[in-house]
């Protein structure tokens, strides 16, 4: 069976009140990853956080997006990923983005995690957990118990180069009541927790699901693609140009010719010359060629 990369998976158990999502991530996360000199341990734990952010972010009924956002006062200050209802991911990790260690999740000790949904047009939603457990499927699995209501357990694994995840999820109880859904539950649970991280990492999803589930009845729907790419905008860094005084612009100018912002997210460089000092101007000016930068 051909391996499917930057796809997320989305099953459903028949008879039982438990939906699924699997997903795997290879060149997506490689260009997301390749904007900054990232470790191999930040590169495995922004791996992690994408392959969680896509599980998440197929619970949206509406086009906005999921971040998650993780700050500490330890090695790493901030890791952050985020993953549109279109399957668009970019993320990024600040602070001592060299370090190595053992158990990528021991960079942010201490540290609290924030899940964020953001609507496109609608409220904006945001819950905090503290980064207390031992990894970030078991952080995830307690932020959704205090604020679901609902069981949900998540299996993440990076080698970071390509990271997969697996989700299982109770829906509201409709097809089983009480004992019986428990033990449903449970059940597949039981199962998941029998996969390896190299089989998780290595598997096709499909036979992924086949041999764990291939006692039960699962209706599998078709892929979602995920993809690397920015929200950054010649018209977001206009906005934040626009933020400083006249006189800091004029220094700019003078000194360099132009004014230019690099999106720490994605290499994008956009570069504005003295329109910059009349705000129509900015809006109506040509635009100059968008760089981007080579790693």
């Amino acid at each position: 069976m051909e391996m499917l990369t930057d796809t997320s998976l989305r099953f459903l158990f028949d008879g039982i009140d438990v939906r699924g999502e699997s997903v795997k991530l290879g060149p997506a996360l490689v260009d997301m990853l390749g904007q900054q000199p990232y470790s191999k341990t930040v590169n495995r734990l922004l791996g992690e956080f994408a392959s969680a952010a896509v599980l998440i972010s197929n619970n949206l009924k509406y086009e906005g997006r999921i971040i998650l956002q993780a700050k500490s006062s330890h090695a790493i200050t901030l890791a952050m990923v985020e993953c549109s209802s279109e399957g668009h991911i970019r993320g990024i990790a600040q602070g001592d983005i060299q370090q190595e260690s053992s158990d990528p999740m021991s960079l942010l000790s201490g540290g609290h995690l924030a899940l964020t949904i953001e609507r496109d047009q609608g409220q904006r939603y945001q819950g905090i957990v503290a980064l207390e457990k031992g990894s970030l499927a078991d952080v995830l699995e307690a932020y959704f118990a205090q604020s679901e209501q609902l069981g949900a357990k998540f299996w993440l694994a990076s080698d970071g180069q390509t990271s997969a995840g697996l989700m299982l999820q109770q829906l509201p109880a409709q097809l089983s009541q009480g004992a019986a859904r428990e033990e449903n539950w449970n059940h597949l649970c039981t199962l998941a927790e029998t996969i390896s991280s190299t089989e998780l990492l290595d598997l096709p999803p499909e036979t992924l699901l086949f041999k764990l589930y291939h006692e039960e009845t699962v209706t599998l729907y078709p892929p979602t693609p995920i993809l690397f790419k920015c929200r950054c905008s010649r018209e977001r860094s206009a906005d934040t140009i626009a933020l400083l005084p006249d006189s800091e612009k004029e220094d700019i100018l003078a000194e360099l010719g132009e004014i230019t912002l690099t999106c720490e997210l994605c290499g994008t460089s956009y570069c504005f010359g003295p329109e910059v000092l009349d705000p129509a101007g900015v809006i109506n000016a040509p635009q100059k060629g968008e760089a981007r930068t080579l790693h």
